[in-house]
């Protein structure tokens, strides 16, 4: 007790605002329920597993520790629980796939080092400084628990900008309790009621043929009525009411639902529900095929235990995030970087005070967690796997989406990471391991009059579009649908086993990456005016590890994602030598780099799409207005510049005549925005065109930019320039032979909900990464991957 009165000096009583790691050790991923317990500093607040605590000591001299210990209560029958069925497609969440856990009893001491001294709590005999900072630590919310809780909130549905003062029509129409149907055509399910003028019309027509078919969102695109609810899902309790928010593209709350309701004569107290809301259906859809096949559920697998075979625990939709760190922790690069020349001993020894921030602490202890095998051994269970809430939270920081509890794209968190661990080792090729993945490809536009422009761009992923038109089973697919058109006039299902999908060839969506594409407006300077070019692409470099993303997600008419339901035939080995781009070559002209004469100038006004505009004005738009959207959505489309349109209704110099500078000013694209997406690997004038074409929307943007590959050669003569940097003369190189090493697959009608599974490759056999699930492989889904890992092989 003296000795510990010696210590007071050193121990803090926290405040409110400080960070208090009592739910895991910041150097590993020990926590209070490992053998060793959990060691709290009590003047840092750091928690430190029994091997680590020492450490802390030497760097620190802080020598009192509250040592907090959990053991497992005996469980109640498990018969007794009841099972709730799922309402979300997510894992571990309210609403979710169960992921109950168990109880547990939790003991407390103080523990003074080196000698590891230990003094029992509570305890009168303590000084009353320790007794209080003590209590605050066990009654205070962890770190890991606030981050959790900050998450979610952002999570729920929002209230409709619309709700308030929605407009109803007077038009006397009364709904029926029942016998609901579409106006437009015989469907009487997915059925939505438009809270304006009570119009009954069918939802979207869902990826898979189902659903509606767009009565709805056609009606919505007519009249700009912005609120509509799903008949079927309205019941006395008025929250399960499934809500859409049209301009707001989102399901939302309305709190007048009741009032609203009763315009159209709906008494809601006496109504049942017959309809699931649009995430149940999304579920239903999802839990039957994909989610079965691409998870090898029903499939008696081999558990797969020790180094390199640790699950990751869903954290609440954190299965983006566990499929791509367990295949880059499968490459060479990550592995020597963050584990085999890299020790969790030197990696907290050059942390800052706050190693849970330090990216590579963080990295250095997933590394250690997830291939030294310590996680990985057998229980209760079956399979445990450790939490990333540490590794999630330095990797999400600052990131509006990556650090919420929502679904992500595994694509973009893959670029994501890339970003941040570029920031971590700027400009050190030796310490970053994504130096292996990064590769040039080097792009060759010929005009009509013959001269041509070369331009080189660095990139880490090749994205590819799914040329459905290649599939190598069309007899069978003219046969599905023949028998599919037959039973739907019968009112019949076709049941999930006998669904025939397209099979596509990798090679053809490779060939359409480097195939000959036409860039129309395209900037000549060698004839002075717009014409249509022709591009070609083509490797300069080979990485050692080659990414490919496969684009199942596509943009339909008003923005609707639709997931192409396509099997991609992707052979072990791949041999790409014959993409490597060959250079100038002797006899060729270049294009000239400025227009020739004096003609250095832009044309003098901006030209609208005459198309685009009188669909605009056709649905009331204001002709002006109309030509502007076109004009800064570079004549992209109707739909993008709606969206666009949509969003700068209130600009204050939206009634201006059009000028020189009515092609959309860099001051009306948010400039953070613009970084974000040059954070991704884009072009700078790409992002910025691509954000005007999508109204500032990131995801979209990012869509657009997959969507419309020819915006990489931008349309001016000064595509001949290079923005290769000179630091990416270490971007390695060597054969285009490749085998597949690892693939990240998905269920779900859109990247941003259902869930993705890894393969990976390991010790000569294919293993399943699904969460904190690692097994053997038994019906490798390789047909169905969304993103493609490949490592190079010599000879």
């Amino acid at each position: 007790m003296d000795l510990l009165r010696s210590h007071l000096h050193k121990v803090r009583i926290p405040e409110p605002t400080n960070r208090i790691h009592k739910d895991e050790c910041c150097v590993s991923f020990d926590t209070p329920r490992s053998e060793g317990g959990l060691y709290v500093d009590m003047s840092s607040f750091l928690g430190f597993g029994r091997e680590h605590v020492e450490w802390n000591y030497e760097k620190t001299g802080n020598p009192v520790y509250l040592h907090i210990v959990q053991r497992r209560k005996p469980e109640a029958d498990e018969a007794d629980r009841p099972l709730k069925k799922p309402t979300l497609l997510a894992i571990g969440v309210d609403g979710g796939f169960s992921d109950q856990e168990p109880e547990y009893d939790e003991t407390y001491e103080i523990v003074i080092l080196p000698e590891f001294i230990s003094l029992p709590f509570p305890s009168v005999d303590l000084p009353e400084k320790v007794r209080l900072a003590v209590d605050k630590v066990i009654l205070a919310e962890s770190a890991d628990r606030k981050q959790q809780l900050a998450a979610w909130v952002a999570d729920k549905k929002k209230i409709s900008a619309y709700a308030m003062d929605l407009q109803q029509l007077d038009n006397g129409v009364i709904v029926p309790p029942t016998g609901w149907k579409c106006c437009k055509c015989d469907k009487t399910e997915n059925l939505w009621l438009n809270l304006t003028d009570g119009m009954i019309l069918c939802g979207r027509k869902l990826w898979d043929g189902s659903g509606g078919n767009n009565h709805a969102i056609e009606h919505y695109q007519e009249t700009k009525y912005p609120l509509a609810v799903k008949l079927g899902t309205i019941t006395a309790d008025l929250e399960a009411a499934d809500v859409f928010s049209y301009p707001e593209d989102d399901s939302v709350e309305d709190p007048l639902l009741a009032q609203h309701l009763s315009h159209f004569g709906i008494d809601f107290s006496s109504l049942q529900k017959t309809e699931m809301t649009t995430a149940e259906r999304e579920l239903d859809c999802n839990t039957n095929y994909d989610w079965n096949r691409i998870q090898e559920s029903g499939k008696d697998a081999e558990l797969l235990f020790g180094p390199g075979y640790t699950g990751l625990v869903n954290l609440g939709n954190s299965c983006y995030m566990a499929s791509i760190m367990q295949v880059m922790f499968s490459t060479h690069p990550f592995i020597s970087r963050y584990f085999e020349k890299q020790s969790l001993k030197a990696a907290f020894a050059t942390a800052p005070a706050e190693p849970t921030l330090d990216l590579n602490m963080q990295m250095t202890k997933l590394g250690h967690g997830l291939l030294s095998g310590k996680y990985s051994t057998p229980t209760k269970e079956g399979q445990e796997g450790i939490r990333p809430r540490m590794f999630k939270t330095v990797i999400a920081a600052n990131h509006s989406e990556f650090s919420s509890m929502r679904q992500q794209d595994a694509l973009d968190f893959f670029l994501h990471l890339i970003d941040r661990v570029e920031q971590a080792n700027p400009g050190n090729h030796e310490l970053n391991p994504f130096t292996g993945f990064k590769f040039i490809v080097e792009e060759r536009v010929q005009c009509p009059s013959g001269k041509v422009s070369y331009n080189k761009r660095s990139d880490y992923m090749l994205s590819l579009g799914i040329p459905l038109h290649e599939a190598i089973n069309k007899d069978e697919l003219e046969a599905f649908n023949e028998k599919k058109t037959a039973m739907d006039l019968d009112g019949k299902e076709v049941s999930t086993e006998e669904i025939v999908r397209p099979r596509v060839p990798l090679e053809a969506c490779l060939a359409s990456f480097s195939g000959p594409e036409e860039i129309p407006d395209f900037y000549s300077t060698a004839l002075n005016s717009k014409t249509t070019a022709t591009k070609t692409a083509g490797f300069k470099t080979f990485p050692d590890y080659l990414v490919l993303h496969m684009r199942k997600f596509v943009m339909e008419a008003g923005w609707v994602p639709k997931k192409l339901d396509v099997y991609i035939d992707v052979p072990d080995t791949i041999d790409i030598s014959h993409m490597r781009s060959k250079g100038v070559q002797p006899g060729e002209e270049m294009l000239p780099e400025g227009a020739s004469g004096n003609n250095n100038a832009d044309p003098a006004l901006p030209v609208a799409n005459e198309d685009i505009v009188s669909q605009l004005a056709s649905m009331g738009f204001n002709y002006l207005h109309c030509q502007k959207a076109a004009i800064n959505t570079s004549n992209t489309g109707v739909e993008e510049a709606m969206n666009w349109l949509l969003s700068h209704m209130d600009d204050p110099d939206i009634d201006d005549p059009i000028s020189k500078d009515s092609r959309g000013s860099e001051q009306s694209v948010d400039e953070s925005s613009v970084q974000t997406l040059v954070s991704f690997g884009f072009q700078e004038d790409v992002a910025i065109k691509a954000l005007k074409a999508s109204g500032g929307n990131i995801e979209k943007a990012t869509d657009w930019i997959f969507s419309n590959p020819q915006a990489s050669s931008s349309a001016s003569a000064d595509s001949s320039t290079s923005n290769v940097k000179a630091d990416d003369e270490d971007i390695p190189d060597g054969s285009g032979k490749y085998k597949l090493m690892a693939f990240v697959s998905h269920m779900g009608t859109s990247t941003h909900c259902g869930h993705y599974v890894a393969h990976v490759l390991k010790d000569g056999r294919w293993a399943i990464f699904n969460d904190s699930k690692v097994a053997a492989s038994v019906d490798l889904p390789k047909d169905m991957g969304y993103l493609y890992f490949f490592q190079r092989i010599s000879g």
